[in-house]
C-alpha cells in the first residue's frame, strides 16, 4: 500500500475519502471538530502540492435520501475557517454539475461534495456508483480510518476503477500505532476493556487474551463474567448466553498467565437515571432489584495498580455509564490513570474517546483513535475492508 507521500500528485485532481462525520448540535453548529482537524496534515500536503482537491465523506445517517439536517454545509464553513481558504460545496456528490465543477478546477482549488450517503448506492457498494465518483479523480487517497472497516462505494468499490491511489497520513498514522500495539508491544502490555455487551468485544477479547500480559474488564460488560463465576447481578445488564464464552476467556488467561482484573465493588442504583438513588457495594452484595452501573472506589484502586508497570496500555469501553455524572466517576479515575501513567497509551474512539475528552486529559495520552469499530476490528486481529482495496488498488501493492 502506498501513502499520499509516495504519489506523484503534482497538479492533478485529488478525490479523497475523509469521515467528516461530526456531531452537531440543534442549530447544525459543530460540537467537536477532532475528525477534521485529524486530516489536516494530509490535506495542507496536497495543497502544498497543488493539488485539485476532491473530498468526499457522509454525515449521520439519512438513509439514502436528501435530507437538509445532515448537509455538509457546516463542514465546508469549518474546513475554510481552519485551511484559511475558500471550500466549495456541491449540490450533489456525482452529475453534470458536479463534473462541470470538477473540471473548471485549478491547481489549489477546493471543492468538497455533499453527504455521500444521500445516495442508497453508497452503503450498497455499488459499482455504477463507484465508477462515477472514480470519473472525477486523476488519483485517489482515503484517509477515513473511522470508516475503514465498512465495505462502501466511496472506500472500496472505487479502487476498481482509479489508476493511481493510497492512503492520507491519518489512516498511515492508525495502523503503525495500533499494530504496533498489538504486534510488537513493550510489556507489560496492559488492555483495558469495557462497554456495555460481551457480544460487541468478545472477539477482541479472544485475540488480545493470547497477547496481553494484564486484562481489565470492566463496564456493563464485566457483570457477565461475574455471573459466570457465581456471583448475583441483580438487574445489571448480563447476556447469558456468553457465560460459556466469559468461562472459556477466563480459562485461557489462566492458561497462559495472563492476569485478570474483574471489578469486586460496583456503584448501584435501581434504574438508570441521574437523580436515582445509588449506594456502592461489594460484587457480592449486590441486591436482587438493583443494577450495577459504574465500578467502586475499591475497584479503581485495583485497577490504577495493575496499571503502575505498564509500558502499554490499549483502551476500548467506558467503565460505567460515564454519560451521566453519578456512574461516571470510575471512568474519569481510570482516565486519570491512564493518562499519568509511564506506558505508551491508546485510546479506541467512541465512547472512550468521549469520555477522555471530558475529562481533559487528551493531551497526556498517546494516541486516541479516530475510529472506534476500525480501531476494535484491528485489536481483532480484522483485517479492514478499505485498507485490504488499497493494497490491491490501480495495480499498487
Amino acid at each position: 500500500m502506498k501513502f499520499i507521500d509516495e504519489l506523484d500528485i503534482k497538479g492533478k485532481r485529488v478525490l479523497f475519502r475523509f469521515d467528516f462525520n461530526v456531531p452537531l448540535d440543534g442549530n447544525l453548529k459543530i460540537t467537536d471538530d477532532t475528525r477534521i482537524r485529524a486530516v489536516l496534515p494530509t490535506l495542507n500536503h496536497a495543497l502544498d502540492e497543488n493539488a485539485k482537491v476532491i473530498i468526499t465523506s457522509h454525515l449521520g445517517r439519512p438513509k439514502g435520501k436528501v435530507q437538509p439536517q445532515f448537509s455538509l454545509a457546516p463542514v465546508a464553513k469549518r474546513l475554510s475557517r481552519l485551511l484559511n481558504k475558500e471550500v466549495i460545496l456541491t449540490g450533489d456528490c456525482i452529475g453534470p454539475d458536479v463534473m462541470a465543477l470538477v473540471s473548471a478546477m485549478k491547481p489549489g482549488d477546493i471543492i468538497l461534495l455533499e453527504n455521500l450517503r444521500f445516495h442508497p448506492e453508497e452503503e450498497k457498494n455499488d459499482d455504477g456508483f463507484a465508477k462515477e465518483l472514480a470519473g472525477l479523480a486523476e488519483v485517489y487517497v482515503d484517509d477515513a480510518f473511522g470508516n475503514a472497516h465498512r465495505s462502501h462505494a466511496s472506500n472500496v468499490g472505487i479502487t476498481k476503477f482509479v489508476r493511481a491511489c493510497g492512503a492520507g497520513f491519518l489512516i498511515k498514522k492508525e495502523l503503525s500505532y495500533l499494530k504496533q500495539a498489538v504486534e510488537k508491544p513493550a510489556r507489560p502490555f496492559v488492555a483495558i476493556i469495557g462497554g456495555s455487551k460481551v457480544s460487541g468485544k468478545l472477539e477482541a477479547l479472544v485475540n488480545l487474551i493470547e497477547k496481553v500480559d494484564k486484562m481489565i474488564i470492566g463496564g456493563g460488560m464485566a457483570f457477565t463474567f461475574l455471573k459466570a463465576l457465581g456471583y448475583g447481578v441483580g438487574r445489571s445488564i448480563v447476556e447469558d448466553d456468553l457465560i460459556g464464552k466469559a468461562l472459556q476467556v477466563m480459562e485461557t488467561a489462566r492458561k497462559l498467565g495472563v492476569k485478570m482484573y474483574l471489578p469486586v465493588d460496583c456503584v448501584i442504583a435501581e434504574e438508570m437515571s441521574a437523580d436515582a438513588e445509588s449506594k456502592i457495594v461489594p460484587v457480592q452484595e449486590i441486591n436482587g432489584h438493583w443494577m450495577g452501573l459504574d465500578i467502586g472506589p475499591a475497584t479503581i484502586t485495583l485497577f490504577t495498580e495493575a496499571l503502575s508497570n505498564a509500558k502499554t496500555i490499549v483502551w476500548n469501553g467506558p467503565m460505567g455509564v460515564f454519560e451521566i455524572d453519578a456512574f461516571g466517576r470510575g471512568t474519569a479515575a481510570l482516565v486519570h490513570s491512564v493518562a499519568n501513567s509511564y506506558a505508551m497509551t491508546i485510546v479506541g474512539g467512541g465512547d472512550t474517546d468521549v469520555a477522555v475528552h471530558k475529562t481533559g486529559e487528551s493531551d497526556k495520552i498517546t494516541f486516541i483513535s479516530t475510529g472506534g469499530g476500525a480501531s476494535l476490528e484491528l485489536l481483532e486481529g480484522k483485517i479492514l475492508p478499505a485498507i485490504q482495496a488499497l493494497e490491491t488498488c490501480g495495480g499498487g501493492a
